[in-house]
C-alpha cells in the first residue's frame, strides 16, 4: 500500500520542481541564431558591381551585447569554387553584422556559406545575382536541333494513340475524373488521371496539364481535381508511364530498381536519352488533351516544379499551342554549363572529367534534350520561380532558359530559398494561371 507523503515534506518538493522547471525553460530559452542576407532585399546587383553579406548572430533573439562576439566561418563561391577571387575565412561578429563584399566580373550569381563555430549545426547560406538577365546560353542551339524533333514527332505519330479510360470516384460531384492511358513511342504510356467539369459544352474549356518533378510516384488525382474546379481540362501525368494508384512500395521498388538512375539512362546518344521518351509522351498528352471535343481550341497550359518545370519549358517549345508555362526552379537546364564556365543544372547530365570540361559524347547528346534551347523555340506566356542558393537547379541555369522566353513573362526571386516550392510560390503560380485564363477567356 503506497502512502502520502507528509506535507511539510510534499510543499518543498512542489517548490524545488518548479525552481528546475524555471530553469530549463530559461536553458531552453537561450537560443543562438545564425543570419546571412544581402545588403539590398532583392539581392541583384550588376555585374562588377559591390554586393554586401551581413553576418549576425543572436541569442534569445538579441544581438550580441558589448564584447561577446562569436566567430564564424565564411566562404565565397560561384555554386563551383571559391577561387582567389572570392572572399573566405573566420569573422568575429558582435552587436553589429559582419560584413563580406563581393563583386562579380560577368553575370551570374554567388553565394556565402556560414558556419556559427561554437555550434557547426549553424549555418547559412544566402546568394547574390549579378545582372541576371544578361545570363546567355552556355551554346548555341544545334543546327538540327528542330530537325531531330521533328523526325522524333514523325515517329510518335507512326504509333496510333489508342487511349482508355477508367472512371475514377472522387467525392466532387460537379466533375468526373478517370484514369487515363495513352499508347505512345517506346513502350511506355501516357497514364494520368483526367479531371473535367460534368456536361462541359463542346469548344468550352481550356486545358491544363500537371507534369511531375524527379522521382517515381502515382499520377496526382488531386492536380487533375483541382484544375477542373478552376474549369479546364486538367490531365496530371507521372513521369515514367507507370500505372497509377499503386501502393507506394509498388513506386518505391520501381525507383530502386528498373528506375534506379533513370536521368542517366542512354545519356551518351540523343536516340538513346532518357528525356527523349520523356517529352514525346509530352507530346501525345498535349495531343489528346487538344483532341478532347470540349477544349476551347485557344488555351493550353502546361505546370510543374523541378523536372516539372523543365518539362513545362520542353512542352512549350515542342508544340506551339501551348499558351502558358508555369515552370517552378526548372530542372533539365543549361546541361552544358560547364562549357561556359558556370554550374550545370540538374541531373548533371554531362559528367565533368578531371582538367573541369565536360564529357564530349554527353555534352553534344544532352543539348537536344536541353530545356534552354526548347525555351528558345516557344512563344508561351510565363511565370518561372528560382532559388539564389539553389544547388540542384542553380539560378544560373534557369536564368539561361528565361532569358530566351519570348512571350510575356515574370519570375519570382527568393535569395534565401534553396531547391524548393513553397505555398507561396504555388499560389503565385495558381494566380497567374487565373490570370491567363481571363485574358484568353477576352481574345
Amino acid at each position: 500500500m503506497r502512502h502520502p507523503l507528509p506535507r511539510n515534506i510534499v510543499c518543498p518538493l512542489i517548490a524545488l520542481a518548479i525552481v528546475f522547471s524555471f530553469c530549463e525553460s530559461a536553458i531552453a530559452a537561450e537560443k543562438l541564431e545564425l543570419s546571412v542576407v544581402t545588403d539590398r532585399p532583392d539581392a541583384i546587383y550588376n555585374t562588377g558591381e559591390e554586393a554586401t553579406f551581413l553576418i549576425s548572430v543572436t541569442k534569445d533573439g538579441k544581438p550580441l551585447a558589448g564584447e561577446n562576439g562569436m566567430t564564424v566561418t565564411y566562404r565565397v563561391d560561384d555554386f563551383i569554387s571559391s577561387g582567389p577571387d572570392y572572399p573566405n575565412g573566420k569573422l568575429t561578429v558582435g552587436s553589429e553584422p559582419s560584413v563580406v563584399k563581393v563583386t562579380c566580373s560577368k553575370p551570374g550569381f554567388l553565394r556565402c556559406m556560414v558556419t556559427l563555430d561554437e555550434n557547426r549545426q549553424l549555418t547559412k547560406t544566402a546568394g547574390a545575382a549579378f545582372s541576371p538577365l544578361e545570363i546567355e546560353p552556355s551554346l548555341p542551339v544545334p543546327a538540327d536541333f528542330d530537325e531531330f524533333w521533328a523526325k522524333q514527332k514523325r515517329k510518335l505519330a507512326e504509333v496510333p494513340a489508342k487511349a482508355k479510360l477508367t472512371p475514377v470516384q472522387q467525392p466532387d460531384k460537379k466533375i468526373e475524373c478517370f484514369d487515363l492511358q495513352v499508347d505512345c513511342l517506346g513502350g511506355a504510356p501516357v497514364s494520368g488521371y483526367l479531371g473535367k467539369p460534368k456536361d462541359a459544352k463542346p469548344k468550352s474549356l481550356p486545358a491544363i496539364l500537371w507534369v511531375h518533378g524527379a522521382g517515381v510516384r502515382s499520377s496526382s488525382l488531386s492536380n487533375a481535381i483541382k484544375g477542373a474546379n478552376l474549369g479546364m481540362l486538367s490531365l496530371d501525368i507521372n513521369a515514367h508511364g507507370l500505372p497509377n494508384g499503386k501502393s507506394a512500395e509498388f513506386y518505391k521498388e520501381q525507383y530502386s530498381g528498373p528506375l534506379k538512375g533513370y536521368p542517366h539512362f542512354g545519356r551518351e546518344d540523343r536516340e538513346t536519352t532518357y528525356f527523349v521518351g520523356m517529352f514525346l509522351r509530352l507530346i501525345r498528352a498535349l495531343d489528346y488533351l487538344t483532341s478532347q471535343p470540349e477544349w476551347d481550341g485557344k488555351t493550353l497550359i502546361v505546370i510543374g516544379h523541378s523536372q516539372g518545370g523543365g518539362q513545362a519549358l520542353a512542352a512549350g517549345g515542342l508544340d506551339q499551342r501551348v499558351t502558358f508555362i508555369a515552370t517552378g526552379v526548372p530542372a533539365i537546364c543549361d546541361h552544358s554549363g560547364r562549357a561556359a564556365g558556370r554550374i550545370n543544372g540538374w541531373p548533371k547530365l554531362v559528367t565533368t572529367l578531371p582538367d573541369g570540361s565536360p564529357a564530349g559524347a554527353e555534352l553534344k547528346a544532352a543539348r537536344y534534350v536541353d530545356a534552354v534551347n526548347f525555351a528558345s523555340r516557344t512563344k508561351a506566356d510565363a511565370i518561372m520561380s528560382v532559388g539564389f542558393i539553389d544547388v540542384t537547379c542553380p539560378p544560373s541555369s534557369c536564368y539561361a532558359a528565361y532569358n530566351q522566353l519570348k512571350g510575356k513573362k515574370q519570375i519570382i526571386n527568393k535569395p534565401l530559398m534553396g531547391h524548393a516550392a513553397p505555398g507561396d510560390i504555388h499560389k503565385a503560380f495558381i494566380d497567374a494561371v487565373k490570370k491567363h485564363l481571363k485574358e484568353q477567356a477576352g481574345k
